[in-house]
């Protein structure tokens, strides 16, 4: 079982995986980090993508990693220079960023095809 979410859905796919055991792989765009004595509860495979101007939910990224590492979680961070919070929104313009977009999503979706398999 896979979940995918941005933004807010983002930051619902982080706390989900804490809730839920039976996830098998977390997909979280820009997405706020779940409480760090919950982290230990992940046990799916989570991959992260941060807005590099996004210094709100930015802030909460080290620590996330930091509770990842010693909890043992099997994750990926990646981090798209020079775009905003939102990057993949092909309606918000001012945010959109295409070549962010396009590698992000690749990314996503041979993620998903790996741990779901």
């Amino acid at each position: 079982m896979g979940l995918l979410g941005f933004c807010w859905g983002g930051s619902m796919v982080n706390a989900i995986a804490t809730a839920a055991p039976a996830l098998d792989a977390g997909v979280a765009y820009y997405g706020s980090a779940p409480k760090a004595e919950d982290v230990p509860n992940i046990k799916a495979k989570m991959l992260l993508h941060y807005a590099g101007l996004d210094k709100r939910v930015n802030e909460t990224m080290g620590p996330y990693e930091e509770a990842m590492k010693k909890a043992r979680v099997k994750y990926e961070i990646f981090v798209y220079d020079n775009v905003n919070h939102g990057f993949n929104n092909d309606t918000a313009k001012e945010r959109y960023a295409d070549a962010a977009s396009k590698l992000a999503w690749s990314r996503t979706t041979e993620f998903l095809k790996t741990v779901l398999r």
